[in-house]
């Protein structure tokens, strides 16, 4: 693997297994940094997270220790219910913490099964302040990146990008994707550490603007990294990577 130093965090380039390793290893490190207390440890969507779900059962890759203490969550989601293929948390249940034994209590969804998109982004904000205190986030959080340079669920043009408000979880109205719950600009900076994978050539053209082009984030809402890049982490692999000119 290749690292490099970014205005936008620490870039790691490899392949996938090794990347995949990577993240359980950086969990982990974490999770030893960590003061007492509950351990919240944020997913995300999209098809690489399930990719190291996946790896994560058959390689049985996060020890014991770690499973019996870590609390789980997702760092955004559809307004679709937890069955639905749809959902966040719910292919996060299915393809990991299921299979892997997680408790039930140290599973937190957002609650899009009982409630509208803004009482349940309030609902959540108020979990999970009773769980790791106030102003706080997740202790971790992995992060995609679509072909949009969107990451969570801040897509270009949010209004959440040029929201000054402190509110740390947010309903919003994505157009042309309907409601989404997401972790804010705010929430990201309130994390402990942050990881962002991003494989396949797909994500090429919006890693290269990312990480080269002008700032703009309403633009590339990944950019809105940049305010807590000294705890963020990429994992990206050669494809990704390769209109970088660093691999």
């Amino acid at each position: 693997m290749i690292e490099h130093s970014t205005p936008y965090g620490r870039l790691i380039v490899g392949v996938p297994p090794e990347l995949f390793a990577r993240a359980v290893g950086l969990m982990e490190t974490q999770r030893a940094r960590s003061a007492s207390g509950n351990f919240l440890w944020a997913l995300t969507g999209g098809s690489t997270p399930k990719d190291w779900y996946r790896w994560c059962v058959a390689e049985k890759a996060l020890p014991a220790g770690l499973l019996e203490t870590v609390h789980w969550t997702v760092s955004d989601e559809r307004c679709v219910p937890v069955a639905s293929e749809e959902s966040n948390f719910g292919n996060a249940d299915r393809l990991l913490l299921t299979p892997l034994g997680v408790p039930l209590a140290h599973k937190h969804p957002w609650a899009v099964d009982e409630l509208t998109p803004t009482a349940a982004a309030a609902d959540y904000a108020r979990r999970i302040a009773n769980l790791v205190g106030e102003k706080k986030t997740y202790a971790g959080c992995f992060l995609g990146m679509g072909p949009d340079a969107h990451t969570a669920s801040l897509f270009p043009g949010s209004p959440l990008l040029a929201s000054d408000d402190d509110r740390l979880f947010a309903a919003v109205e994505a157009p042309g994707k309907g409601w989404r719950l997401t972790l804010t600009p705010a929430g990201l900076r309130a994390c402990g550490l942050i990881v962002v994978m991003a494989l396949g050539e797909a994500k090429a053209p919006a890693l290269q603007r990312v990480m080269t082009g002008p700032h703009e984030p309403w633009k590339n809402p990944a950019q809105v990294l940049k305010t807590c890049a000294d705890r963020v982490v990429w994992l990206v692999d050669e494809a990704a990577a390769a209109g970088l000119g660093r691999n």
